[in-house]
């Protein structure tokens, strides 16, 4: 069977914007040309199926792609869907308008933010999309403008930290790949166990590292803070 773009979309349940998209970073192929006319035809459809598939499942399309040419190691995809469970909680998807309705900062002022190196939302089928987890930072930073911070040095403590942060955690990926996941993919067990084993530790270890780090975080700021005090305090008046 053939279907143009519309109707290859209702057959799927997605918009003629996913079609186009996926058609585009080739994760279908391109249709049949029919003089001005695009067909699709089943193994279109059934592509696009198995995308949405393990979309659901919490894969991101760049995984996907592989899953589809069949380079991803099943624990690997195992490990994907756990990384995916753990973000369940913060998984709204907004768009920025509606970010923007909720916090009451105007849509040019989050573009802004973004455009000055802090990003908030994550890419969904080629659309920007954000989550309650977005909201409540952009209330969090208003919180801290109102208490009198300059905007701009707010961005600027901002950038320093992410950019900290994702040194320090691209670290501790390495540590997990080196020590963990490359180990259960090499001791030679069957996809399943692999699979089972990988998601477990990745399932075991991120509370814990959660943990540590908001944990030190919390403390090494609380004794900057009062080291600060020691120093800043006026001078004591002798009695």
């Amino acid at each position: 069977m053939e279907y143009r773009v519309e109707q290859l979309a209702r057959t799927c349940d997605v918009s003629v914007d996913t079609v186009r998209y996926y058609r585009t970073i080739g994760l279908i192929e391109p249709p049949r040309r029919s003089g001005r006319v695009a067909l699709y035809d089943d193994s279109h459809a059934d592509r696009i199926n198995t995308i949405r598939a393990l979309q659901r499942k919490g894969l991101p399309l760049a995984l996907i792609r592989r899953a589809l040419d069949g380079t991803l190691r099943r624990s690997d995809a195992e490990l994907a869907e756990a990384v995916a469970a753990a973000q369940a909680d913060d998984d709204e998807a907004l768009t920025l308008e509606q970010v923007a309705e909720r916090t009451g900062v105007p849509t040019a002022l989050l573009r802004a933010i973004e455009k000055a190196g802090l990003e908030l939302g994550h890419t969904v089928d080629g659309r920007e999309r954000y989550s309650a987890g977005d909201v409540e930072v952009v209330r969090q930073g208003l919180r801290l403008i109102e208490r009198g911070f300059p905007m701009n040095e707010l961005l600027e403590l901002g950038k320093r930290y992410d950019a900290a942060a994702r040194e320090a955690v691209d670290h501790a990926i390495e540590l997990f790949d080196a020590y963990v996941r490359t180990p259960i993919n090499e001791a030679g067990l069957e996809d399943d166990e692999a699979a089972e084993q990988l998601a477990g530790a990745f399932a075991e270890l991120l509370p814990a590292v959660t943990a540590l780090v908001t944990h030190h975080f919390r403390r090494v700021l609380l004794a900057a803070a009062e080291r600060h005090l020691e120093q800043a305090g006026p001078p004591a008046v002798n009695a």
